[in-house]
């Protein structure tokens, strides 16, 4: 399967992020995950959320910002990796004036109804 970002539409996640699903279960095949490009525009922070059955992995591509995990914060630049286990309360900021551009893999893939405001 491949996906051309260019053609694939952005919509906007119960958090607050610009979410791109590059690859998931219900539109391309996958099976056990998903792979997602959120940004996060700057100035603004996603809502504070868990996911309860999710682990999720966050891989910053461009940007700053500053990731809110657990009782935890700390800054996070191109190249870092967040391991976010389910049930683990999160949000991140971006920080500077450049888009926060994450991709985001999901174990079990990336579904709304897992998703808890906080």
């Amino acid at each position: 399967m491949l996906t051309r970002y260019a053609e694939v539409p952005a919509y906007v996640t119960k958090d607050g992020s610009e979410i791109r699903e590059l690859l998931h279960p219900a539109q391309h095949g996958a099976q056990n995950q998903s792979l997602a490009e959120a940004i996060v525009r700057p100035g603004q922070c996603t809502r504070r959320h868990s996911h309860l059955r999710t682990e999720e992995i966050y891989h910053v591509t461009a940007g700053t910002g500053r990731m809110t995990l657990g009782d935890r914060q700390f800054v996070v630049g191109i190249g870092d990796s967040v391991l976010i286990p389910p049930g683990t309360p999160h949000c991140i900021e971006a920080m500077g004036s450049a888009d926060l551009r994450i991709l985001c893999c999901c174990s079990p893939a990336y579904d709304h109804g897992d998703t808890e405001l906080l």
